[in-house]
């Protein structure tokens, strides 16, 4: 169902407000440079800080401009299940065909609680749900053995699996099966999760390098691990470099350097210092994408 490279869009902003002709100019660069999908309003995309209005906004910007010829998935993921309930009907309304939900973070459900949000979700909005399972970020982790309860529920067709856990491919499919879609969070670790068995990755770094990584993702899916391998190489330093500081404060730097975006990033998050501008620069010169 969703597969390949899909990117987790930062939200570009001028003087403050989001940008909506850059936004939408970036949605049709990543069509055009391959990209398999859109992440609108992730964490990369600075959901936290966006009002709701802003949020709706930006899925509606991104279905108009991909124009039904790539998938959205848009963020629509709360710590309150109400809350995630509404941005999930209004993507659907708005015309997305999926949605991503990350788990509640700062409430620290427990696994029956993890459960219960998902299957109210999935049971109030009729939209292909993706969970979307970071403990960094949110605290709680989904087991395995809730994972495999929650792929039963109405609608959850996948998972965003960014446990940093390289295993846990290998084991969803033992216990759902390879029906369910794994899409790996972390550009370092995609192509062990794809060779592990995983069908793509939702990525920051497509932000800036969407062509290179839509080829790796092609190269897996025809079995040419070599060819992945030495795309992965070339743009692993600049995997690592977009975490130097908390993202998405360096991609939206390097996206400033490509004239995709401002480099403006709202509070808490501040834009990069130095020392990380330069990592920066440095991996994307590294990367070929970058003079």
């Amino acid at each position: 169902m969703f597969k390949g490279s899909l990117v987790a869009l930062i939200t570009p902003f001028r003087d403050g407000k989001v940008d909506e002709r850059a936004f939408q100019d970036l949605v049709e660069w990543h069509v055009q440079e391959g990209t398999h999908g859109l992440v609108p309003c992730g964490t990369t995309g600075e959901s936290p800080t966006l009002s709701h209005d802003e949020h709706k906004r930006v899925v509606e910007l991104c279905v108009e401009a991909a124009a039904r010829r790539i998938p959205v998935i848009a963020g629509s993921g709360s710590n309150s299940t109400d809350e995630a309930i509404d941005l999930t009907r209004h993507a659907r309304d708005a015309g997305a065909d999926g949605a991503l939900i990350v788990t509640p973070y700062y409430n620290k459900p427990t696994q029956e609680g993890l459960f219960q949000h998902f299957k109210a979700i999935g049971t109030a909005v009729d939209i292909p749900i993706l969970v979307y399972n970071i403990p960094g970020r949110s605290v709680v982790d989904i087991s395995v053995e809730t994972m495999a309860r929650i792929a039963k529920l109405p609608n959850i067709v996948g998972v965003k699996e960014s446990t940093g856990d390289v295993s846990r491919i290998t084991k969803h499919r033992l216990a759902i099966g390879p029906s369910f879609v794994q899409l790996s969070g972390e550009d370092y670790l995609a192509l062990s999760q794809m060779a592990a068995g995983a069908d793509g990755c939702i990525s920051v770094t497509a932000n800036v390098a969407p062509r290179q990584l839509s080829q790796m993702h092609l190269a897996c899916q025809r079995g040419d691990f070599a060819a992945a391998r030495a795309i992965h190489e070339r743009l692993a330093p600049l995997h690592e470099a977009l975490f130097v500081e908390t993202s998405p404060g360096p991609v939206k730097f390097a996206a400033s350097l490509l004239g995709k975006s401002t480099a403006e990033i709202r509070l808490p998050l501040v834009e990069p210092g130095d020392a990380t501008r330069e990592k920066v620069k440095a991996a994307m010169i590294h990367a070929g994408i970058l003079n």
